[in-house]
């Protein structure tokens, strides 16, 4: 996975603060030397300085390897020294999420879809609905089925020909929690009871994974279905629910069962976030390099009146103390109200559209 880019050091020589000199060994003894104000690392308009003369451009390219080749060898510690000033490689503060935004109809041949977009972390959602026949516990109920996909243009660690371990696990986590959080009333599903029912099936496919996918796949999961229309169906004459297709200009020769396209009600919709908890420190919205530093992750799930749906932790150490996790949640509050506005204005663009 490619890093996040760091900020440029072409600041380096316009202050006149005290160097930063961080003297590391290799195996071999051989001594690397990073001479660079820390300052320069951190201050998120660096990059947009020009270089100022060629003597003075040679060694700020000089300085950027260096501390490029620093955090390569040293991943850790160069994030160490960041949280030290409680910021992060990107800029961010340690409980803010990277930029969002939401698109929704991006495929057209779907009855509902949606881009999403945290960070470089992207998640194309597509739903497609067909009539089946309910089972006889849940008669007067449709169906949901959710897959996650991880290709291997998405991350280098995904191998072509292998899946991705993450993605039934995510499947699964995904599924139960669009359940349990009651945003889908199954009973809007029915068409006929006992003998037709609509069959969501919601594929969700990791275009670029740069950290919290659960994050991201929920929020597009939500937003496909905040964008689904559901088909005009009839009976035909053999009493069997059949799809109506206006797009040719078909007209059924019985009467629908549902007269034009409706969208699906959702209640109360749910909204992740994850947070990496190192040492004393909090980091909300991880990127895949964070992630893969850091041990301890924990994801957290509220609907739209915070309400708590579902708390994740794979693995990593207990949680010492309440406080981490009432921080956490209190970030996940924060976060929910963002991404209620982001969908909400998605929601209104489309309609204008």
């Amino acid at each position: 996975m490619p890093y996040q880019q760091h900020h440029s050091l072409s600041r380096a020589t316009q202050f006149d603060k005290p160097n930063l000199i961080m003297q590391l060994f290799t195996p071999r003894d051989m001594k690397l030397v990073i001479k660079q104000p820390l300052f320069s690392l951190i201050d998120p308009s660096s990059r947009e300085r020009k270089m100022v003369g060629s003597a003075n451009g040679a060694t700020d390219l000089s300085s950027e390897m260096e501390v490029d080749a620093f955090r390569r060898l040293f991943p850790l510690r160069f994030h160490e020294r960041h949280l030290l000033e409680s910021v992060r490689p990107d800029a961010r503060s340690l409980g803010k999420a990277r930029e969002t935004s939401l698109a929704l109809g991006a495929v057209a041949s779907a009855d509902g879809s949606a881009l999403a977009k945290i960070g470089c972390t992207t998640m194309l959602a597509a739903i497609k609905m067909e009539v089946m026949t309910p089972s006889k516990e849940a008669p007067d109920e449709g169906c949901v089925a959710i897959d996650f996909h991880m290709p291997p243009i998405c991350s280098p660690i995904v191998r072509p020909g292998r899946p991705a371990e993450a993605a039934p696990v995510a499947s699964k986590q995904l599924s139960d929690t669009i359940i349990s959080s009651g945003m889908i009333d199954l009973k809007e599903l029915s068409l006929v009871s006992g003998k037709a029912a609509w069959m969501a099936y919601l594929d969700i496919y990791c275009l670029d994974a740069d950290g919290a996918l659960f994050d991201a796949a929920l929020l597009a999961a939500a937003a496909a279905f905040s964008h689904l229309q559901i088909p005009v169906v009839s009976l035909n004459d053999d009493g069997r629910i059949v799809v109506v297709s206006k797009e040719n200009g078909e007209k059924p020769k019985n009467k629908p069962v549902n007269e034009e396209k409706r969208k699906l009600k959702l209640r109360s919709i749910p909204f992740a976030l994850t947070c990496i908890l190192h040492k004393n420190y909090i980091l909300a919205d991880p990127t895949a390099e964070e992630e893969s530093i850091m041990d301890t992750l924990i994801t957290i799930v509220l609907d739209t009146s915070c309400q708590l749906v579902s708390l994740y932790k794979p693995g990593g150490p207990a949680l010492a103390y309440e406080s981490v996790l009432q921080d956490c949640i209190a970030l996940s509050r924060q976060r929910v109200k963002e991404l209620q506005k982001i969908l909400n204005e998605a929601i209104l663009d489309m309609d204008v559209d």
